[in-house]
């Protein structure tokens, strides 16, 4: 960062006029981002790839059926056979059904062939805010279908309705049940690192008022340039901005503190620090934001319009961390740091640190610690080959049983296992009726259910039929490829196919591509950005390598646990994309906190010096960084959907590999063996600092940092 900069951010009274301008700013985006709840959209649509076949269908069937309309079915169930009293008692909650608010028509009751069940559909039409009362209604109609009839009528609400009550259910309250669950776990590992509460409490104000700045920021992208919001990027967004805007924090302090030992004025030396720390920390972030930002080239919308809302929130943790937070600690002074304060021209430990003994080690035998290394991390990766990420069905996709998934098993033993998720079909409406006998002969649709819904001589057809098998069943997704090729075989026809099924089908095939096409990109993104950081070709590769190794195996590690452990039986389609994008993203930012030092001590001592200079004064921080960020990930586990879950589960325990492993063992021994060469073909490759002759000969010992000479006021 420009020393012009840090010293007005850190100027004896500019410093008041920044805090109190980064608080006014921070109060007015709070109070923009208390209301993100009310633009986020979790309409089909906002996560559907916007080309598919099926979201062509739901957009040309809105002139014959509502897309608000979602139907909840009432199932009731006898083992012995349903009774003239079941029967009644179905047919007097249809009447009551019909005075439910939001209920727009009411169906049934419906016998089962087998005599034991019958069915009741209910239509319930959504408004703007459908997501979230979609539960109230659901519940509206529980309490009078359970009410009344004879002992052994088991009552069960199966259909899209029940499910997506219970899925909004799992995702309420997801910003502040992550929010709360996350900065517990960052407050104890700060309290644990530094043993100072009133540096915790900072460190969480300025954490926290992040998250409220870019949820203000999200919220008016969202409200003025039709940025979509979901409840998933709601909630990554949250957890993504306290991590990073954390590990930020900590880089910078971590500076500062080593400067409070070289400089007796405090704003000397937080100037310093910015000024030596900055240019990682912004190089980090905008890994991070270009690496979120390539998502925008993701078919799924829901995968696209992440990219802009992480990348937003990350911005604002660096506005936070690199103007807010120094502007804050010169305010408060070095009893911030109570009661471990650090003293002017008091010497530095970091040389006997544990990382400067790890150093030291590695450095008696580097290639041979890198090698090994790199083969133990290739042989965890193998676990991949357990991780089935082909998607996961209704009862997967939870961490815990859900009563609309129970009661969808219930009805499919009774009716056929599409009812209440239909196949739809959109033509041409002069070909209504071969469409319909195209469909009719279609293995795994029921004939009986086939059904011309449009008007006669209306210029479009609309064709619905019944899945024999359940909606989210393998089979199902076989009868859309069969039933997908009978209606597009109908000569002039145009005809299209979606519906629930088709849109799951669809949503796996477009994450499949977007898998494909991104993550390539990503790599070269992350590969040019160390590349100008570093000023060099080999380091950027190697670096990439060995991030990309880190992430095989955190995958690999996590493939068993889920499979083995959890009792996860997959994945979603969507899983190595985005465990992609946090792992290297998230992963190369410790390559960078690490590497920038290494280049700034390599011009003074020497590559192999440099090295271990680098890893004593940055591994105390960097390793309590990945503590962070992995905790703050940790918390998606406190939500009861898989797919966040196994996603907070990655990102831990991939962040931890790069943090203790990676970055300290492998990429410093790698520095060791490899030596100035490293640096190829940059300037310092060939003179390497002004003594790298004896450096090459016999690594020396590293140099503590603050060791240099004292600075009076």
């Amino acid at each position: 960062m420009n020393r012009s900069i840090t010293g007005w951010i850190t100027h004896r009274w500019a410093k008041w006029v920044v805090l109190a301008l980064s608080l006014v700013f921070l109060a007015g985006m709070g109070s923009f981002g208390s209301k993100l709840t009310s633009v986020v959209d979790n309409d089909i649509a906002s996560w559907l790839p916007g080309d598919a076949e099926s979201t062509k269908v739901i957009q040309k069937a809105a002139a014959f059926s509502n897309p608000d309309d979602i139907p909840a079915i009432v199932l009731y169930v006898r083992d012995g056979g349903t009774t003239p009293d079941d029967l009644a008692k179905a047919t007097a909650d249809v009447a009551a059904l019909k005075g439910v608010d939001d209920v727009s028509g009411v169906v049934g009751p419906i016998p089962s062939q087998d005599g034991k069940a019958l069915q009741v559909i209910a239509t319930i039409t959504l408004s703007d805010d459908g997501w979230e009362m979609l539960p109230d209604r659901v519940d509206d109609i529980a309490k009078i279908t359970e009410r009344g009839g004879s002992d052994g009528l088991d009552v069960r609400l199966a259909g899209p309705a029940a499910l997506g009550a219970d899925q909004a259910e799992a995702f309420s309250g997801i910003d502040g049940i992550l929010l709360f669950s996350a900065v517990g776990i960052v407050f104890v590992i700060l309290l644990i690192t530094y043993r100072s509460l009133q540096l915790a409490f900072v460190f969480l104000f300025c954490g926290v008022g992040a998250v409220g700045i870019a949820q203000g920021v999200v919220y008016l992208l969202a409200k003025n340039l039709d940025l979509t919001v979901n409840g998933q990027s709601q909630g990554i967004l949250s957890v993504l901005v306290l991590g990073a805007g954390v590990d930020y924090a900590l880089l910078l302090v971590a500076r500062y503190r080593e400067e409070l030992h070289n400089y007796e004025d405090r704003h000397e030396a937080m100037a310093h620090a910015l000024h030596r720390a900055a240019p990682a920390i912004l190089a980090s972030g905008a890994t991070v934001i270009i690496g979120l930002l390539c998502l925008t080239l993701a078919q799924m919308n829901s995968t696209a319009s992440l990219g802009p809302v992480g990348a937003a929130g990350i911005a604002c943790a660096l506005l936070v961390m690199l103007v807010m937070l120094p502007a804050l600690l010169v305010v408060v002074g070095r009893w911030i740091f109570w009661p471990f304060v650090p003293r002017f021209g008091a010497p530095l430990k970091s040389d006997t640190g544990i990382w400067a003994k790890v150093g030291q080690r590695i450095k008696r035998a580097p290639r041979t610690v890198w090698v090994v290394t790199t083969l133990v991390l290739v042989g965890l990766s193998f676990g991949i080959v357990q991780l089935d990420a082909n998607g996961l069905t209704n009862e997967q996709s939870f961490t815990k049983q859900q009563p609309s998934v129970a009661a969808e098993k219930k009805l499919a033993e009774h009716f056929p296992g599409g009812a209440g998720s239909p196949v739809a079909v959109i033509a041409k409406g002069d070909h209504a009726e071969a469409v319909a006998e195209a469909l009719s002969g279609v293995k795994g649709i029921d004939p009986a259910s086939v059904a011309v819904k449009s008007p006669a001589g209306s210029p479009v057809a609309y064709v619905e039929g019944t899945l024999t098998s359940a909606p989210d069943s393998a089979a199902a997704f076989s009868t859309i490829d069969r039933a997908r090729d009978a209606v597009h075989a109908v000569d002039g026809a145009d005809a299209l196919l979606g519906g629930n099924t088709a849109v799951n089908k669809d949503v796996q095939e477009a994450s499949g591509a977007d898998n494909r096409l991104i993550i390539p990109v990503i790599l070269v993104v992350v590969l040019l950005i160390l590349g100008l950081l570093l000023r060099s070709i080999a380091a950027p590769l190697i670096l990439l390598v060995t991030v990309v190794v880190s992430f095989a195996a955190a995958v690999g590690i996590s493939a068993l646990v889920f499979r083995h452990v959890f009792g996860f039986e997959g994945a979603d389609s969507s899983f190595p994309l985005f465990a992609f994008v946090f792992l290297v993203a998230l992963g190369i930012d410790y390559n960078i906190f690490l590497m920038t030092r290494v280049r700034e001590e390599s011009l003074k001592h020497g590559t192999r010096k440099g090295a271990l200079i680098g890893l004593a004064a940055t591994g105390g921080v960097i390793t309590s960084a990945g503590f962070v960020l992995a905790g703050t990930f940790t918390a998606l586990a406190t939500l009861p959907i898989v797919f966040l879950a196994e996603l907070g589960f990655v990102v831990a325990v991939g962040v931890l590999l790069d943090t203790i492993i990676v970055r300290s063992v492998l990429v410093t021994a790698l520095n060791l063996d490899i030596g100035r060469h490293i640096w190829w073909p940059s300037a310092l490759w060939k003179t390497d600092g002004p003594g790298h002759l004896a450096d090459e000969a016999h690594p020396a010992d590293p140099v503590a940092p603050g060791s240099e000479p004292v600075h009076k006021a």
